[in-house]
């Protein structure tokens, strides 16, 4: 499976500003795909970036919800996409930002942390989500978006939660089950990975 520039956990980057493959898909399999990461009620209304003809990162839809969602790479192999709540867009923004710029994911982390402390820019007031979809390379056409097995992990964004303040546990406990990742820092935020089996097909 393809390692997601949204790796959770840094969620970091997000993705580059100029994709690195000139075989980009057309406009409408970009969105439609896309938008695989959001709840099937979100889909339609959904803010899309993708990249241009000439690999530039660009607005390809603008939307009516509260969803931002981020096609997938053609410089990567498989398919990852993901879709935020746009309260997240300045972390995700600024993530890309420093990615372009060429910081590896340790310095993007440190910025972000030192930029939020300085009131630079905020992180969401209320828990905020983010959906992650992917495909491996077999089961990802990028000519027609035809995708097979993809997986579905969401995470939902609560800046300075901690275990004591939320009661979930640092691992799963069992598969599916939720826990909490960099607890305390701007970027707390709680993981749900479902089992394989449960999010295929979609």
């Amino acid at each position: 499976m393809k390692t997601t520039l949204l790796t959770v956990g840094l969620v970091s980057a997000g993705f580059g500003a100029l994709a690195q493959s000139t075989d980009v898909p057309p406009a409408d399999i970009q969105i439609r795909t896309a938008v695989l990461a959001a709840p099937a009620d979100k889909q339609a209304g959904a803010t899309v970036y993708g990249y241009s003809a000439k690999n530039e990162f660009m607005v390809l839809r603008k939307g009516t919800n509260e969803l931002i969602c981020l096609a997938d790479d053609p410089a990567q192999k498989g398919l990852s996409v993901s879709c935020y709540h746009r309260d997240l867009e300045p972390f995700m923004k600024r993530g890309r930002e420093l990615k372009e710029q060429g910081k590896k994911p340790n310095e993007i982390l440190e910025i972000r942390e030192q930029e939020v402390k300085a009131n630079k820019w905020a992180m969401p007031k209320n828990p905020s989500s983010l959906f992650v979809y992917t495909a491996k390379p077999d089961n990802y056409d990028p000519a027609t978006g035809t995708v097979k097995e993809g997986y579905l992990r969401s995470v939902v964004y609560i800046p300075y939660a901690t275990v004591e303040s939320t009661g979930l546990p640092l691992k799963p406990e069992a598969p599916g089950m939720p826990w909490i990742m960099d607890p305390g820092t701007h970027r707390a935020h709680i993981m749900i990975n479902p089992p394989v089996s449960t999010t295929s097909g979609k």
